[in-house]
């Protein structure tokens, strides 16, 4: 039998990988390599962990002794996918949940109690907006709905009650714009905490905490993994936040994510920007191309000149993101006879995917709403939200153009 081999030295500090650039960041941050020295991270597959003694015991328990104790708190995989997002978005810390609303519930369950007062956008994804607006007053938590592009609605609608704004920018499926910093001010002014879900943008074009607020949610079952295969969220925040209320939520109610997922995750992290910037690189050219096609009477993308909200979009994302959304002529029945003809781009509910995918969120991930609500949101029956995968964009241009002379 050979001897044990020791733990490799360690080449970069954490202080001097998070000075590196954000691509070196996504392929060294955050390794934990075993004795072995293995290139690809370890996939721990173990629920528990065992100790020396008793006494390592309980002083893991009371957090005298660093380590891991049970895989519910926390694991070796997950922790190096939750120290490499960290690094990428410039957060203290970061935990990783099963799923976005996951993440999202967390984040919010975990400092809100009765009698508290929560302020969020009226545009959000449908799981979000339940939330806010069902599921926290089942636990006398208020809420207000505000339309998120008006500063002076937030403003109007603190209260002395009030202890968190949420938001996502920009919106699903309407790519509607939110000004984070202003939010993030009057948030400030009101002692209230800022939750900004910044999946549509991704870390790569757009820094919430840089522009004030105090947690990021993410679904990286989206860009972060970026193929399809599996689910989980994470939470990111200030170490006080994570102490204060954050981590005993999490450890006592096991919302975890698996070390499987995790261990998909942060490989994915190592291709992230190079798949996002494809994507958007193809998202903005077929905004341009779906604008001069008929059967096709709005486009909406971040970056393009007759967005309502672009100069704001120039400002706080450092892209145009990858979802395209547009209207076809026709109402609910254009927009079926249009997707119905689709080969190349699949009608999926997913988005953020490496393959092009097509939704009509009318039916699918704002169906519960009425069509009044619906309306309120600006969602409406002929409105498709394409995620533009890696594709070559004439592939998708054709499949677009050939599907809309059904229309």
């Amino acid at each position: 039998m050979t001897e044990t081999p020791s733990l490799p030295p360690v080449k970069l500090s954490p202080a001097e990988i998070a000075e590196l650039r954000p691509e070196t960041r996504l392929v060294q941050g955050g390794i934990l390599r075993s004795p072995f020295g293995e290139t690809s991270e370890a996939l721990y597959l173990t629920q528990g962990y065992v100790y020396e003694s008793a006494e390592q015991a309980e002083a893991r328990f009371k957090g005298e002794d660093p380590g891991f104790i049970y895989t519910r708190y926390s694991n070796p995989t997950a922790a190096m996918f939750e120290a490499r997002l960290a690094l990428l978005e410039g957060a203290e810390v970061a935990r990783a949940t099963a799923s976005g609303m996951a993440a999202v519930t967390a984040s919010l369950l975990c400092q809100l109690k009765t009698g508290d007062h929560v302020v969020a956008a009226r545009a959000l994804f449908g799981s979000c907006r339940y939330v806010i607006e069902e599921l926290l007053p089942r636990f006398g938590i208020a809420t207000t709905l505000v339309d998120g592009t008006d500063l002076a609605a937030w403003k109007a609608a603190v209260r002395p009650q009030t202890r968190v704004f949420f938001l996502e920018s920009p919106t699903n499926p309407t790519l509607e714009l939110v000004d984070i910093a202003a939010v993030a001010a009057i948030s400030k002014a009101a002692g209230a905490c800022l939750i900004v879900d910044n999946v549509f943008a991704t870390p790569m074009l757009q820094s919430p905490l840089a522009l004030g607020a105090d947690v990021v949610v993410y679904s990286a079952t989206k860009h972060i993994d970026g193929q399809g295969r599996c689910l989980a969220g994470v939470v990111l925040c200030a170490e006080k936040f994570l102490d204060d209320h954050l981590q005993t939520f999490l450890r006592q109610t096991g919302p975890s994510v698996s070390p499987f997922n995790a261990w998909v995750m942060l490989k994915g992290l190592e291709t992230l920007p190079l798949r996002v910037e494809r994507s958007q690189t193809s998202a903005a050219t077929l905004a341009d191309r779906l604008a001069g096609l008929g059967g096709i009477t709005r486009v909406l993308y971040p970056w393009r000149e007759d967005h309502p909200q672009y100069e704001l979009a120039k400002r706080q994302m450092r892209g145009g993101g990858t979802l395209v959304t547009f209207e076809v002529e026709g109402g609910k029945a254009g927009a079926f006879r249009f997707l119905n003809q689709l080969k190349v781009v699949r009608i999926s509910n997913n988005l953020g995917d490496a393959k092009s995918l097509v939704t009509h969120p009318a039916t699918t991930t704002h169906q519960r709403f009425s069509p009044e609500a619906r309306a309120e949101m600006g969602i409406f029956e002929g409105m498709v939200r394409l995620s533009v995968g890696l594709e070559h964009v004439d592939d998708l241009t054709d499949d677009i153009a050939r599907a809309l002379k059904a229309v």
